[in-house]
């Protein structure tokens, strides 16, 4: 890189954040870090109507829990503050008014009205059917009596009449005609800046190096190039123009794009659903890109280390739900057990489930293996944790049953020593020796009546955590029942 890399991220506080955020986000920070440049986070809040504060803090909020960081932006500081767009409005108004002083901008009065009228007449006529240029060069005079008509102008940017071409860091070169790059809006009628300003102000004056961003995005691209080509003139920003690259779509089910209205597209399903921020930043990253051709399970750190813009995949990409909870499993696996642990303990809490660290200390190492998402691990070990199961109805004892139930609670009861071994030699023995039971037929009668349920946590050691005293008022609570 000729000079240090500036890469950014600048979402507008609308909605739930979603996962294609996340996955832009995740590139951007990742790139940042991976050629030690700096990462800033800004906030596009210029539609009032639009955007709120408790998206702000959810953006806000999960950026954290995803742990991409950034050493510039809201929250944080820097010095080319603030970073909200809604308070800066004054910055705009002037970059405005100098492109307006500078000839590269104009006021246009055209009516809706008159505009959609152009418009059908250039597509009936086979020709673009953007922005005709008609008030590009308006006298005084003329402004003058448009204003004497009540008309509250647009600012529109002149777009030099050229091609642009560029070369996309994901796409490689691409080329835009000049009859598909009309003149266009920057500032509303009533004052109001757009993103086709707002967003190439801010990357000129915060130094942005690289823009990664969705493909959506890709066809104003050489918008911005002109404005920065403008900004050169006016002395906005360093005169240097970013580099761009546009990622792939996220595809949902059956083929089309992955939108904000989707499930599987709330961020914050993940988060609340018991979601790893490494598992899920680990499946966004193989959204488009890969570690290595055999290899689906990576750190973060391990992508920093690798990550290269040029091996981005162009394509579309599809989000599959039961891959993303599979490499979620397998980052569940690869946490340390009093890690896990501390994780685990507010999916408890959610669940009205007080326990500590210490609690969960013997549980976690007979689920870990077991669990894809954190939220399995209360409904798994529940019975561990409360003073008394119910058995569902259809789960209910019969007389065989009761039977093994029977035999097992003499076995336990008899018991002189509280271990895992000792309990499996017990069951074992009373059950399949003396009974003449099948593993299966042995045991499952006494899962249903400690646990509640024909699933659970490996038999031998749950009983041994649960206790001798609970273990036999259950199995006692079951023949009565």
């Amino acid at each position: 890189m000729s000079k240090p890399v500036v890469a950014r991220f600048c979402p507008s506080p609308t909605g739930n954040p979603h996962v294609g955020m996340a996955r832009t986000a995740l590139f951007s920070w990742a790139f940042a870090r991976h050629h030690g440049g700096r990462f800033v986070f800004r906030i596009e809040d210029t539609d009032a109507a639009r955007d709120s504060e408790e998206s702000y803090d959810l953006l806000v909020d999960v950026m954290r829990w995803l742990g991409l960081d950034w050493d510039e932006g809201v929250e944080v500081g820097g010095p080319n503050g603030p970073y909200r767009q809604s308070e800066r409005m004054d910055i705009y108004a002037d970059v405005a008014q100098r492109l307006l002083d500078a000839g590269l901008a104009y006021k246009a009065y055209d009516t809706e009205a008159e505009l959609a009228e152009r418009r059908e007449a250039a597509r009936a006529a086979g020709k673009p059917s953007g922005y005709d240029g008609l008030h590009r060069d308006l006298t005084p005079e003329q402004q003058a009596g448009y204003e004497a008509e009540g008309r509250q102008p647009v600012v529109r940017f002149k777009m030099p009449a050229k091609d642009w071409t560029f070369n996309d860091l994901v796409r490689g070169e691409i080329t835009f005609g000049a009859e598909n790059v009309q003149d266009f809006v920057i500032v509303r009628a009533n004052g109001q800046p757009l993103y086709t300003l707002t967003n190439p102000t801010d990357d000129a004056l915060m130094g942005i190096t690289h823009v990664l961003r969705g493909e959506d995005l890709l066809s104003s691209t050489p918008r911005q190039i002109a404005l920065y080509e403008a900004f050169a003139q006016i002395g906005v920003g360093d005169g240097s123009t970013p580099e761009f690259g546009h990622l792939p779509y996220v595809m949902g089910e059956g083929n089309r794009k992955l939108s904000k209205r989707d499930p599987e597209s709330n961020l914050l399903g993940y988060r609340d659903g018991g979601f790893l921020p490494e598992g899920l930043l680990n499946y966004l990253a193989l959204l488009g890109w890969a570690i290595a051709d055999d290899r689906d399970v990576f750190s973060l750190a391990e992508m920093v280390e690798a990550f290269d813009i040029s091996r981005v995949n162009p394509n579309p990409a599809r989000f599959d739900a039961k891959k993303c909870e599979a490499i979620n499993g397998d980052h569940v696996r690869l946490l340390a057990p009093e890690d896990l642990a501390t994780r685990l303990i507010p999916y408890y809490a959610a669940v009205g489930i007080d326990v500590s660290e210490a609690g969960l200390a013997p549980v976690v190492p007979l689920i870990q293996e077991r669990m894809a998402v954190l939220t399995e691990a209360p409904a798994m070990t529940r019975f561990l944790f409360v003073d008394d199961v119910s058995i569902p109805a259809e789960l209910a004892l019969d007389d065989a049953g009761r039977d093994v139930v029977r035999a097992a609670h003499g076995a336990l009861d008899a018991l002189g020593e509280w271990t895992t071994e000792s309990i499996e030699g017990s069951l074992r023995g009373a059950l399949i020796d003396e009974l003449g039971l099948k593993p299966r037929l042995a045991f499952g009668p006494v899962r249903v009546a400690v646990t509640g349920s024909r699933i659970s946590p490996p038999l031998f050691e749950s009983l041994e955590i649960l206790g001798r005293d609970k273990t036999l008022s259950r199995l006692a609570a079951a023949l009565a029942g």
